[in-house]
């Protein structure tokens, strides 16, 4: 018997035209259905575009979406993972710099960050705020958040395709 369902979003913020087909055959190898994006051109990245996809699917399809297209080069792109029955959300990013970063998040998607990493921040320096501070912000993906920003916002008003596995 398969899983619960969950729904989610693949953001491909920035990609070059020759990967184009390859995340295509990629994301829907993970949805289980051919994948056919509208791309439209990325201005914050000359010579790239950049696409959305939303879906549903089984739990974690999420963490497959992500690592399937993890290490790909010039790509930049995050995934949103809903909570769903018994299984909180997860937002995935990831830029060529920066690697990939994961979160889990609640239902309004706001990052969530374990007691363990909170304490762990709190204890890294009792002399230096500025190391706790620098801990709390790799916690929560600031440098991600920071660095997809603009290509968050050239994105609005991108087309959106929806993909779901039916059976």
């Amino acid at each position: 018997m398969p899983g619960a369902l969950t729904r989610g979003v693949l953001f491909v913020h920035s990609a070059p035209r020759a990967l184009l087909p390859h995340v295509e055959w990629a994301a829907g190898g993970v949805v289980g259905v051919s994948a056919s994006m509208d791309w439209i051109e990325q201005p914050v990245a000359p010579g790239s575009y950049r696409t959305e996809m939303s879906w549903q699917a089984e739990q974690g399809t999420g963490a497959r979406l992500a690592s399937a297209l993890r290490g790909w080069a010039h790509l930049r792109y995050e995934v949103t993972e809903e909570p769903s029955q018994g299984v909180d959300g997860g937002r995935w990013s990831h830029t060529p710099e920066l690697g990939i970063f994961h979160a889990v998040t609640d239902v309004h998607g706001n990052v969530l960050v374990p007691e363990d990493r909170v304490r762990a921040a709190l204890e890294c320096s009792v002399e230096s705020a500025a190391d706790v501070r620098a801990e709390l912000e790799l916690a929560l993906g600031t440098a991600w958040d920071d660095e997809l920003e603009p290509f968050r916002y050239a994105g609005d008003g991108a087309p959106v395709r929806w993909l779901h596995r039916v059976g």
